[in-house]
């Protein structure tokens, strides 16, 4: 399967673009489904204890912003995009909500930082890892950016579970091929967790998951050639107005223990959903 996904390439993409993913990241952000769960593994991260957090590809700052925000929470986040202009939109957006001592913005790859080793006391990566070709490389830079004892944070989607209902079954396996490979780069990247976190020497602890909302939306015609614009399939033969699954979504928070084993904590989300109209 070949991918198209902008997420990936968000450092060359142009300002219209951008500002689709913007109100993409925004509008998802507020999700009261989106919301819980983030708070639900910040929650089992112990955030509010740290006193330093990065945010890796923190896009618009979505978790970053709601990390700072937090009535207990006291430190810093910093927060980490590959594309300058979402990092200057973070900023401002935290700015805008009074948070400009807590957390600051800067444009970088997540896979390869600038940063000391052991410096944050708690790491998230939000939605980041399966936009990557290699998210491997990210794991194990953030198993070599929190402290001994600290604690990581990975969410994202399930989205090799997306299926799309149709007659012809070529179809609906090219449709679904065809819409994931429009949204990310590593559809299965929360499937192979066990995996990636013996490579970057963590151990799972716990995990969580969650359903996520499913939805049709009406449309006729073969799919677009750009998923990403927010269109959610419906079989042009069909008339059934139900609703059909989509992606799977997945969180994790994860810990580097002070001891020999390094004890990690993993949350995957179970259910479907189609990509958000923008």
């Amino acid at each position: 399967m070949t991918s198209s996904d902008p997420y990936a390439v968000t450092d060359s993409l142009d300002d219209a673009l951008l500002q689709v993913i913007v109100t993409r990241l925004e509008t998802r952000g507020r999700h009261p489904a989106f919301e819980k769960m983030l708070m639900d593994y910040l929650n089992a991260m112990s955030i509010d204890a740290a006193t330093t957090v990065l945010d890796m590809g923190c896009g618009t700052g979505v978790a970053a912003r709601a990390i700072a925000r937090r009535r207990d929470f006291s430190g810093r986040v910093l927060g980490i995009d590959l594309s300058p202009t979402l990092a200057q939109t973070a900023a401002r957006l935290a700015a805008d909500e009074g948070l400009r001592d807590r957390a600051e913005f800067r444009a970088g790859d997540s896979r390869r930082l600038d940063l000391g080793d052991g410096v944050f006391d708690a790491v998230v990566a939000h939605t980041l890892l399966s936009h990557l070709d290699d998210p491997l490389a990210v794991v194990r830079e953030a198993a070599r950016l929190v402290r001994p004892g600290g604690m990581i944070g990975i969410f994202d989607g399930d989205y090799a579970s997306m299926t799309f209902g149709h007659a012809d079954a070529a179809k609906g396996k090219a449709y679904d091929e065809a819409i994931i490979g429009g949204v990310v780069t590593s559809p299965r990247v929360m499937r192979q967790m066990p995996r990636l976190l013996k490579a970057a020497g963590l151990q799972l602890v716990t995990s969580f998951s969650y359903s996520l909302p499913k939805w049709a939306r009406r449309t006729s015609g073969r799919p677009p050639s750009n998923p990403f614009a927010g269109w959610c399939p419906s079989p042009a033969s069909s008339r059934s107005r139900r609703p059909m699954p989509g992606p799977k979504a997945s969180g994790s928070t994860l810990r580097r223990g002070s001891s020999s084993a390094p004890a990690t904590i993993t949350a995957t989300s179970r259910g479907g959903r189609c990509a958000e109209k923008v």
